[in-house]
């Protein structure tokens, strides 16, 4: 029985043929088959923990704290990460979102004067079978130097490879009778294909880790790096990972998660939306976590971010791990007098994650790489800032748990639906992110906005703007407000029945999302799992558009 013999592949999207031959061969299936058979129970393990957790916060009312049983992890003053390659020590401007099925704007990136880019399966990313075939191939064509008119691996900016998270599955691959899951399908491609070459490049293979709940799963992490470092014939810790703490859980134990990828470290990054959405997803049923009106009262210098940020910073450089912060999702107008306003507001945020000690941060508008770049060289010193140890600073529960004030405005709770809508309508497009309003936005803003449309109408929360109450009716006719204002738009331009038929259908898929009885964890999971997207997969709805994202004018 050969080892392939229970694994199924489903064939290639029409007109991938190559790129499909070019990833799946028979030796790259192999190591793909072991690596899911071996890693495959201790993923749904961790898969299980959550919904555990999950359960006794609901049934205790407890709220998370440091961990009493890793204190002497904490305690330890000795104990730092590797130290990370020279392409890694300044890493003060990233480009992020990027999904490397869009082919023009990764070879854009390419050829960039970033530091580096997020080469991004996950959040930016919509995962059609079609986008990750064609986004592992254009990875292995930028590793391979296929690209014609992009740099070689060793002078373009690094590649910061981001497999989806834990509550992904890939739908094209069963292993043993079971979906295969996500991040291993993507992070074992990536290494068979790319992971030796970019090692002797000096380049990577570099990662990013989404969604990471706990040091257990970062434990999981390590395991499969070990694993995988030994198949491939690659030294211990060649492979580097930056975790990203986007989970309030996460927040008590970022020292316990750098201390089980000490050898594997490259630091560890904050953002704002998947984190503040968060609350809601472990917190939301509790009146004391009402999430205000993210338009007008949520940003970084609020008492809960503010102090998650300066955690991050002192615990990464206390033990010698980077510190990078979120994306700035604008983009830059060309008028004139736009683009200097966007252009300061961008600067006055940014310069406030410098002064919090932060070594990098991401852009999602390459127009923005310079300016940022010149703000890091203006305001700091050298490469990174391990040196500012922000002793200063201490981060109580309370000051992680503190939860703003304000209310919900009539013009936030539209901004979170239409945000909503429009995100389900790009994901049936077969598109992970979208421009609306003068930013991109992506599955993290999603995540915060229909996070917060489901708990106030589960909190009959009023507006302020009146006495009106976040209900059923009142996000329904909003909705149905926001759809005829879309189809109006379409109306004027060249568009099909199908497109105006897939925005009806994401503005009920919207309503499902929010006003169900319980939260769903996810929105990416409760999409990727729901028959509307795996059918418009299946009917070439998704496949007809490809990779190549529509671009705002820049």
């Amino acid at each position: 029985m050969s080892g392939l013999d229970n694994m199924e592949l489903s064939p290639p999207p029409s007109c991938l043929k190559a790129e499909y031959e070019t990833i799946f061969t028979t030796d790259s299936l192999l190591f793909l088959h072991e690596l899911i058979s071996t890693f495959d129970e201790e993923v749904d393990q961790v898969l299980k923990l959550r919904v555990s957790r999950k359960a006794h916060l609901d049934l205790s009312g407890d709220l998370p704290s440091f961990l009493e049983s890793s204190s002497h992890i904490r305690r330890d003053p000795a104990w730092r990460v590797l130290p990370v390659p020279p392409r890694l020590q300044r890493r003060h401007v990233d480009i992020g979102d990027l999904a490397p099925c869009d082919t023009q704007r990764f070879i854009q990136a390419l050829q960039s004067p970033a530091q580096g880019i997020q080469v991004d399966f996950d959040d930016g990313n919509c995962p059609t079978y079609y986008n990750q075939i064609k986004g592992l191939c254009n990875v292995y064509k930028a590793v391979h130097n296929k690209f014609p008119n992009a740099p070689h691996i060793s002078q373009a900016p690094v590649l910061m490879l981001r497999p989806r998270a834990w509550n992904m599955v890939e739908h094209n691959m069963m292993v043993g009778g079971k979906e295969a899951p996500g991040p291993l399908f993507d992070f074992g491609l990536l290494m068979f294909h790319c992971g030796e070459k970019l090692f002797r490049n000096g380049s990577g293979p570099f990662f990013y880790l989404s969604k990471v709940e706990s040091f257990m799963e970062a434990r999981l992490w390590k395991k499969i790096f070990v694993w995988t470092q030994l198949k491939l014939g690659l030294p211990l810790g060649s492979i580097k990972a930056t975790v990203l703490i986007e989970n309030v859980l996460a927040a008590f134990e970022m020292e316990e998660i750098l201390y089980e990828l000490r050898e594997h470290s490259a630091g560890l990054n904050c953002g704002i939306w998947d984190y503040s959405a968060s609350f809601i997803n472990k917190f939301g049923l509790r009146q004391a976590f009402l999430l205000p009106d993210r338009s007008k009262y949520v940003n970084m210098e609020k008492r809960f971010l503010r102090s998650y940020m300066e955690l991050l910073v002192q615990t990464c450089h206390r033990r010698g791990a980077l510190a990078t912060g979120g994306m700035a999702a604008l983009l830059l107008p060309e008028d004139r007098d736009a683009h200097r306003t966007a252009m300061a507001a961008v600067s006055r945020l940014k310069l406030m994650e410098i002064q919090a000690g932060v070594d990098g941060f991401m852009v999602y508008d390459l127009g923005l790489i310079e300016p940022m770049q010149k703000l890091f060289q203006l305001h700091t010193e050298g490469d990174n800032q391990l040196h500012q140890l922000l002793e200063d600073v201490t981060v109580t529960p309370d000051d992680l748990l503190s939860m703003p004030s304000g209310g919900v405005t009539l013009y936030g709770l539209k901004y979170n639906i239409a945000v909503g809508v429009l995100f389900i309508n790009a994901w049936l497009s077969g598109k992970g992110h979208f421009f609306y309003r003068g930013q991109v936005e992506d599955s993290a803003t999603a995540e915060i906005s229909r996070s917060q449309v489901w708990q106030w109408i589960r909190h009959q929360t009023q507006l302020e703007n009146d006495s009106r109450v976040v209900s059923r009716r009142l996000v329904t006719d909003l909705s149905k407000e926001l759809v005829m204002e879309l189809l109006m738009e379409l109306g004027t331009g060249r568009h099909s029945d199908r497109d105006k038929r897939r925005l009806l259908t994401a503005a009920d898929m919207f309503l499902e999302v929010v006003l169900k009885r319980d939260f769903p964890e996810f929105i990416t999971t409760y999409l990727n799992q729901d028959h509307t997207f795996l059918s418009s997969q299946n009917t070439g709805q998704v496949e007809a558009i490809g990779g190549e994202i529509p671009r705002p004018k820049m």
